[in-house]
Formats: structure tokens, sequence, C-alpha cells
């Protein structure tokens, strides 16, 4: 009978399955429009007017800069005014980046339109607003299944991105994030109704900031400057040392992609089972090793195959699980801006990634970006080690 309750708490009521998805849509087309440019955009901007590596490197990362500046912000507003006007804004700031940067034709236009795109920062109220229409045994699962859309939209970015770059232009892929930023708006007439956020009594973010919420933070703030400074330099490194032309690069990515869920799958079953420390622990190690790889054993399609596939089992469970685990530990009423700063770390990470991966790129070396990266991962091994500590 206790086993039949359980299974009867657990079961997800279909206002949260059809919240849970719209929510999962609109942040997989949102993100959609920002990893379809991750695989062409340093080429792309490398043409342009008045660049330099790291001004190469800022406008990848750019929208990080802007995106760590509103989060904290828009997340504590999203606690008063509403989740859905907030989402609304962000979309249409997007939107105006993405044709700002669409129209222009130097560097610096380029880097305004993503610091527009950074502009619409939701992510964190996106994140609390699926918090808002779960019950907390089912947050986990929830934020797993948006993490399991932005991982198929970034599959399918990496896909779509350079075939149309190539054929069409890297302004159109930016026509085309402000188009799904629109058609993400409208999906938003489908939440189901009776949704109410935590009531905030004020503006205090202070129980944002604890201690064990920080760790998390930290440990965002680099798994996506790790990610951004890779994609700074993958591209080259396909390229150039691999001479593989730009139209075939999805291949190798969607290929690791879907090999590297033969270990994210066990990540999460043992995530569950075993503790949290424990596999945060093996996918970093994951992420560290694959990067090594990259460094110092990217002679060839193999060794960067491999090296991949290892780098994304370990983010794609990283992406999935340390915002779960923020959403539960963070308190109801400052829930939106606990999410606000975890989501600035995470577009932080972005901006100084995009920074690292234009400054060591300078070289003209891929494998020094690696090699940096592989130090970060390794901070992240010895900080956590510290913090169980």
């Amino acid at each position: 009978m206790a086993n039949q309750t359980d299974n009867a708490i657990a079961a997800m009521l279909p206002a949260e399955k059809r919240a849970t998805g719209i929510v999962a849509m609109i942040a997989m087309l949102r993100m959609f429009g920002l990893f379809a440019l991750l695989p062409v955009l340093s080429l792309y901007a490398a043409g342009l007017e008045g660049q330099t590596p790291l001004l190469v490197g800022f406008a990848v990362g750019a929208y990080g800069l802007t995106q760590a500046g509103l989060q904290i912000p828009l997340g504590a507003l999203s606690d008063r005014v509403g989740r859905v006007p907030v989402i609304v804004a962000g979309l249409a700031v997007f939107a105006i980046g993405s044709i700002v940067a669409a129209l222009g034709d130097d560097i610096w236009s380029v880097i305004v339109g993503r610091l527009l795109q950074g502009a619409g920062a939701i992510s964190a109220t996106l994140t609390a607003l699926i918090a808002d229409a779960t019950r907390e045994q089912l947050r986990t699962r929830s934020m797993a299944f948006m993490g399991i859309g932005i991982g198929l939209s970034f599959m399918l970015a990496l896909i779509i991105g350079p075939l149309l770059g190539a054929r069409f232009g890297v302004p159109a892929l930016f026509w085309l994030a402000a188009a799904l930023a629109v058609v993400a708006g409208l999906l938003l007439r489908g939440l189901p109704e009776g949704i109410v956020p935590p009531k905030a009594q004020n503006w205090n973010v202070v129980p944002a900031f604890r201690a064990d919420l920080l760790r998390l933070d930290f440990y965002v703030f680099l798994l996506h400057a790790i990610l951004t400074a890779s994609f700074v330099a993958l591209p080259f490194l396909l390229t150039t040392r691999l001479e593989m032309p730009v139209t075939s690069h999805w291949q190798m990515y969607v290929g690791a992609l879907m090999v590297s869920l033969l270990g994210t799958i066990p990540l999460i079953l043992g995530d569950e089972r075993q503790g949290k420390a424990r596999t945060v622990g093996i996918a970093v190690m994951l992420m560290l090793a694959g990067q090594l790889i990259l460094a110092f054993g990217s002679f060839g399609v193999t060794p960067v195959f491999v090296a991949l596939v290892m780098f994304f089992a370990g983010f794609n469970f990283l992406e999935a699980g340390l915002p779960a685990r923020l959403s539960t530990l963070a308190d109801g009423d400052a829930r939106g801006a606990s999410l606000g700063v975890f989501s600035s770390a995470q577009f932080l990470g972005a901006f100084v990634g995009g920074l690292i991966g234009g400054r060591f790129l300078a070289g003209g070396r891929p494998s020094d970006v690696f090699f940096v990266c592989a130090l970060l991962a390794a901070i992240w091994l010895a900080s956590s080690g510290l913090f169980r500590r």
C-alpha cells in the first residue's frame, strides 16, 4: 500500500507534464539559437572587419557577460511580478539582439548583437517556472527532462548550424534565432493555469548566497568556461589540423554526443543510488581526460572523437544535474534569485571562456586552449575535495 502511495506521489500530473514540456520547449528553442552559432561563429568572426583573436573570443562569449549581469535582478523580479512577463520581455530583447547581429558587417556589430542576446536573461526564470509547476519530489526529473531537451537542441544545432551557415551564411542563423524567440513566446499561451510562485515578501537576495549554493555556482562557472573556450578552438582544430570542411563538423560533434550517452546515463543512475559528490567527481574527471587528449593527442580523427565523447558524457550530466540540485536546496521564496545567481555564474563562465579561447588561440595553437581547459577541470576536482573536507 505504501509503495502504491509513493508511486502515486511520484507520478507527474497532467498539468505538471504540460508545464514541463512547454518550458522545456521554450528553453530548447532559445538555446538552439545560441548553440547553432557555437560551431561556426569563431570562424565567421575571424573574417569580419576589425577582428583580432581576442575580439573573436569576445564575440563568442559576449552574450554571457550581459546574461551574468541580469540573471539575478530578473530572477528576483520574477519572484515579485511573475515568471511569464519576465520571460516575454527577455525573449523580445533576445530577438532584437539577434537582428542587430544579423545586420552587422563588422566585429563590433556582432559583439553588440551578442550582448543584446544575452540581455534576454531568462534561464533562471525558466528554471524557477518549472520548480513552481512541479512538486519537489519530481523536480530533479523535471529538470533532467529540460536538460535532455536542451541536449537534444544542442545536438540538432551542431548539425543544422554548420549546414545552414555554409549554405546561407552565418547571418541567417541570427535571423533564425530571432524567429525562434517569437515562436517560444507564443508557446507561453499553452501553460496550464494555476501556477503560482512562492510569494516574495521583499527583495532580499542574501539567501541566494549561502555557502552550499555558492559551491554549485562555482561549479557551473567552470563548466561553461570550459565549454565556451573549447568551442572557440574546436572549429579551428577540425578545419586546420584534421582538414575537415565546416559542413562535416556536425558529424564529429553529433557522433560523439550520441556515443557519450553511454556514459551520461550511467552517471544519472549512479547519482541517484551512490550519492552526488562521487558522480560529480567522475563527470569532471571525464571532462579533464577529454581536454588532455585534445591538448596532447589530437593528431587524428579517432583521438579527437574519443576526447569529445568523454567531454560530452561529463558535461551533459553536469548540465542537467547542477541546476536540479540548486533548485532543491534553494529557499522557496528566493528560488528565482538563487537560480539567478546560479545562471549569472553560468553565463559569466561562458564570457570568461570566450576570452580564454580568444587569448590562447592567438598563437595559432588550439591545443593551448584545451590545456587551459584541462587546468580548469583540475581546479574543479581540487576544489570539490576541499569542499568535502
